[in-house]
């Protein structure tokens, strides 16, 4: 029975021992073996590994891509902008050995280097670097956090600067900026467009002017469309160009004159002076009617055989005035 018990015993410690001297090694991970507390060989590689029991002690270290957030850190930057930004940082190990043996927390220690050269960066740079050129900032502080962490057995893969917070004095001036922009562009554009319809209106008025008669179909097509709308009211607009003609061809005589440049002689009575007056202005109607009639006449609305009464000839105007004379006495 001595014998079966001691048997036992041994079979038990050296499944205890069996068991203390067998490690597994995942496949990201990397073994560091320490010997009565010195390194005296190479990173274990995966899979079991044995170890001397109660003499060898195994750390093992990750090598996988470690994302770690950078607190939101406060700053001023070169332009004198309070701002506050925050990161984040992709990193993994590459030196199981240094990154156990050369520093005690290797994750502490890159967040606390990423915090301090985050920092540096805000001081470093204008508001508008941060806001449109943080690849190239990006790129500076993964520099500048790589440049200690290579000695830890670190590599830094990349660096993003996430989120940049502004104040709300700051974020109110950007919008009326960006506002006074749009509306700078909105003004040009309009310019330009008056500048273009100015030109093609210059060309078109030269067009027209070599063809007066254009101008007339242009206001005679105006009119076809204003119609077209069924409103009860239309406006005729008078061309300029009749108006002109009817200044050139107005007889001089047709202005009043005042009474003290024209006395009355002593055969004229004050009859006789508003005769000459509803003469002048009976000359100057069918001046107007004439110069309407040769206007519609070129225009095609009237046809040429068609005439007023400044038209006819002064034997026929006389023979009218006499019918209507007889006409008015007939019924009197």
């Amino acid at each position: 029975m001595l014998a079966l018990s001691i048997l036992a015993a041994l079979v038990a410690l050296g499944a205890i021992t069996l068991g203390n001297s067998l490690r597994i090694v995942k496949q990201y991970e990397r073994g560091v073996i320490f010997r009565l507390g010195m390194v005296n060989s190479e990173p274990k590689e995966p899979g079991m590994t044995a170890i001397v029991p109660f003499v060898d002690k195994m750390e093992k270290v990750n090598l996988q891509i470690v994302t770690m957030p950078i607190p939101a850190q406060e700053g001023i930057t070169r332009d004198n902008v309070t701002v506050r930004v925050d990161a984040v940082i992709y990193f993994k190990v590459v030196d199981p050995r240094k990154a156990v043996v050369d520093v005690e927390d290797y994750q502490l220690a890159v967040g606390q280097v990423a915090q301090t050269s985050l920092r540096s960066i805000i001081g470093q740079s204008e508001l508008d670097d941060l806001l449109t050129n943080r690849e190239r900032l990006n790129q500076g502080l993964a520099i500048m956090i790589d440049s200690p962490a290579v000695d830890w057995g670190i590599h830094i893969d990349r660096v993003e600067i996430k989120d940049v917070a502004l104040p709300e004095t700051m974020k109110r001036s950007m919008s009326r900026q960006a506002e006074a922009e749009r509306e700078r562009r909105s003004r040009v554009i309009i310019a330009d467009g008056e500048l273009q319809a100015s030109n093609k209106l210059a060309q078109a008025a030269e067009a027209m002017a070599h063809t007066p008669s254009a101008l007339q179909l242009r206001l005679l097509q105006t009119i076809v469309e204003v119609a077209a709308e069924r409103n009860s009211t239309l406006v005729l607009p008078f061309p300029v160009e009749l108006l002109r003609f009817l200044e050139g061809n107005t007889p001089s005589s047709s202005a009043a004159a005042p009474a003290e440049e024209f006395p009355l002689s002593d055969d004229e009575t004050p009859a006789d002076a508003g005769g000459q007056t509803k003469a002048s202005t009976t000359a100057d109607l069918d001046a107007i009617v004439k110069a309407m009639s040769e206007s519609l006449r070129l225009t095609g609305i009237m046809p040429e055989q068609e005439r007023t009464t400044s038209d006819m000839p002064e034997q026929e105007r006389t023979t009218s005035d006499a019918t209507e004379q007889e006409g008015h006495l007939g019924h009197a």
